[in-house]
């Protein structure tokens, strides 16, 4: 539904003008006229009821007799059709935090995922006539976005290739608000901001997802390690070699290779040998 700008009178105007009708029928009633008396209250009465206030960063949706008239966005005292009725959106900006999901993600794990969901209203007919409660709806389809991003891709990729719920998180959360504008937008409702507060294994494979985590972590660590130590073996030959210090044949330089890696791989100190002879 497309929002109309509502342009009402001042509700001050409207007011002294009930002022001076209520003055007017009680001047009459002392008078003792009769009908001008009556004219004047009924005409009061139905004044006060097309008073209407707007507080800052609301809206009021005013309808008459099932039509929809307009939307107030400006803040103060307005006077409106009588005996219209009349609606408050809040347009201030509004937090919705998902409960604790358990999803399935691409791989078939099961994982716990929550989201913060930072969202205001900016078309209020919208939020009113063509959804059923609002926020009702901004809380289910954020659940169901949630559910639908989660199981796209992996909790984890262990061969660090594409994706991952954990490594890309604000690829992620770019991808869930922008499913859930489309999703949101028949609402009248934009999407400010959304992302991840919660994401874990589940309980029963938690354990064991955490010991792939670690053998997983240990592997890349021992690589990265006996790939520095050999670029360091490499590099003390050839200085060895260039600078003339001592004649290294095949086995020696063998001998010195497996010392050398056995000290910057080992986890503990090396024990230095002092070889007082000859290594034959």
């Amino acid at each position: 539904m497309t929002e109309k700008n509502l342009r009402p009178v001042s509700g001050f105007w409207v007011i002294a003008l009930l002022i001076l009708c209520l003055a007017g029928g009680i001047y009459g009633s002392v008078q003792e006229y009769v009908v001008v008396p009556v004219i004047l209250f009924v005409a009061a009465a139905v004044l006060l009821t097309s008073i209407t206030v707007v507080q800052p960063n609301k809206s009021v949706v005013v309808t008459f007799f099932g039509q929809y008239v307009g939307t107030i966005s400006a803040s103060g005292l307005w006077a409106v059709i009588p005996f219209s009725g009349r609606k408050t959106v809040s347009l201030r900006v509004r937090n919705f935090n998902s409960a604790k999901l358990k999803v399935n993600d691409v791989e078939g794990n099961p994982i716990e995922i929550a989201a913060v969901i930072v969202f205001k209203v900016i078309n209020s007919a919208k939020a009113l006539f063509d959804v059923d409660k609002y926020m009702e709806f901004v809380e289910i389809q954020s659940e169901t976005a949630l559910r639908h991003v989660a199981s796209k891709y992996p909790y984890d990729n262990f061969n660090e290739a594409g994706m991952s719920l954990r490594a890309n998180a604000d690829e992620i959360a770019k991808e869930l608000a922008s499913e859930l504008q489309d999703r949101l937008s028949i609402s009248g409702v934009e999407v400010i901001e959304a992302r991840l507060t919660h994401l874990a294994y589940s309980t029963e494979i938690a354990s064991t997802m955490l010991q792939r985590q670690q053998a997983s972590a240990i592997l890349s660590a021992r690589q990265i390690i006996v790939e520095g130590a050999v670029g360091m073996v490499d590099m003390a030959i050839k200085q060895l070699k260039e600078s003339g210090v001592v004649e290294l044949d095949e086995e020696r330089k063998a001998a010195m290779i497996n010392n050398l890696m056995v000290a910057i791989v080992s986890e503990r100190g090396a024990s230095p040998v002092i070889n007082a002879g000859s290594l034959y």
